[in-house]
């Protein structure tokens, strides 16, 4: 593992810049949007540009990759991030906030794409799970402690926007002066959602609600804390509250997924989320219980999506995979470009208490559907599981199974169950 990161420190040292331009950005903007009086949900609409971009960039960025290579498509794509983002400092109008939050959304799909896939190459079948892991520490840490950048200057100048366009631009120079040499790359196929859904009918589901409350959190928690929050200072500790929490319990959570079956764990996991977002109603307000409320409620809900991955795995076959991870993709884009607007209409009638309100609904729903599930069809047994893989904290593209060798790894995660069911015995 030590000699992969060794290899791959420049790659890791750029998204990890990124990811802090990318967490200041997010939390700017809902800022920013609420001082230039935008309804609420103007800016779920607007917010949602980036996820839709997102959803796009994730399908686009491979056949850039490629056809001009990793480095280009890199560089090219940070370039316009920086540009795109001094547009919401210049033009306060939300139709172009809308457009430059798309093509952030594309940018930031191909840099996961790009820094996914480069660090699958460099990492065997072994140590992949160790190096994938280290990535996402330094993709959360990132989006974490970019939030609190939010107090070097005023919200309603353009500092702010500036500094998010500089911190862009060096996190591409460590990837420029590699000498590391960028992998092959290799397109996958695509599963359809009706093929699916037959084949894991609570995978399609869970990973679209988690996509609706990832995108929430991330689209709206901003817009909230500006509401609820009386210090500006404070939106930032709210917002890293979620990150943090992640980080905290992805190894608890990841653990026990791997311990016991992953849909009881969805279903604990959705009530857990349901309990702190109505505690997090009572409290509102600035106190410590609140903050560690909201790490629960982010340790809880952001980990969803890699157990959703898994679990889809566990039901399909080896060779199956690879061509379920882009429609995997596109569920989950799906979710987290609905969840903001859908939960910013609900906030604008009934205030922003809403917010967690309509979160803690998506995860009933979500644990309506589970125990459902539970009820009505046989399982697979916790021995027969594979082993669950880090994904990102907000849906990010499952770019490790665009690699080369992504039908090995594939097969490998698989292989590592006991007699692993076929499709057709499960679900």
């Amino acid at each position: 593992m030590w000699k992969s990161l060794a290899t791959s420190w420049a790659i890791l040292l750029g998204i990890g810049f990124m990811m802090i331009a990318n967490g200041l950005q997010g939390t700017l903007l809902g800022v920013r949007a609420t001082m230039e009086g935008f309804s609420t949900f103007t800016i779920g609409v607007m917010m949602s540009g980036y996820f839709i971009g997102i959803f796009a960039g994730s399908f686009i960025t491979p056949y850039l990759v490629k056809r001009v290579g990793h480095i280009r498509v890199f560089s090219a794509l940070a370039s316009l991030a920086s540009i795109s983002i001094l547009f919401h400092g210049l033009f306060i109008n939300a139709f172009v906030w809308m457009g430059a939050r798309i093509i952030t959304g594309i940018c930031f799909a191909g840099f996961y794409v790009v820094t996914e896939s480069w660090l699958n190459d460099l990492a065997s079948n072994e140590t992949r799970g160790k190096v994938l892991s280290v990535y996402m520490v330094v993709v959360t840490m990132g989006l974490g402690s970019g939030q609190f950048l939010l107090n070097l200057a005023n919200p309603d100048t353009i500092e702010l926007f500036i500094l998010i366009s500089v911190i862009i631009s060096v996190g591409l120079i460590p990837v420029l002066l590699t000498a590391k040499p960028a992998p092959l790359f290799e397109l996958s196929t695509k599963m359809s959602l009706i093929k699916l859904y037959r084949a894991s009918p609570l995978a399609v589901i869970a990973t679209c609600l988690t996509g609706m409350v990832h995108g929430t959190i991330f689209g709206l928690g901003a817009v909230y804390a500006s509401a609820v929050l009386v210090d500006i200072k404070l939106i930032s500790w709210f917002m890293a509250s979620f990150m943090f929490g992640s980080l905290v319990f992805q190894w608890p959570v990841g653990y026990l997924s791997d311990l016991f079956p992953r849909r009881i764990m969805l279903a604990v996991l959705s009530a857990v989320s349901i309990a702190a977002s109505v505690i997090a109603v009572a409290i509102q307000k600035d106190e410590p219980l609140f903050y560690l409320t909201i790490m629960l409620l982010g340790g809880a809900a952001i980990p969803m999506y890699s157990i959703c991955i898994a679990y889809a795995n566990d039901r399909l076959e080896p060779q199956q995979i690879v061509a379920a991870s882009g429609s995997l993709i596109m569920v989950s884009g799906i979710g987290l470009s609905v969840g903001p607007i859908t939960i910013a209409f609900l906030m604008d009638i009934y205030g922003v208490e809403f917010f967690f309100w309509g979160i803690a609904g998506i995860f009933i729903l979500s644990l309506g559907f589970a125990l459902l599930r539970i009820q009505s069809s046989h399982g697979i047994s916790a021995e027969e599981q594979g082993k669950l893989i880090a994904s990102g904290p907000i849906g990010t593209p499952i770019a490790e199974y665009y690699a080369p060798d992504a039908i090995d790894y594939a097969e490998t995660i698989a292989n590592e169950a006991i007699d692993l069911p076929k499709k057709s015995e499960v679900e």
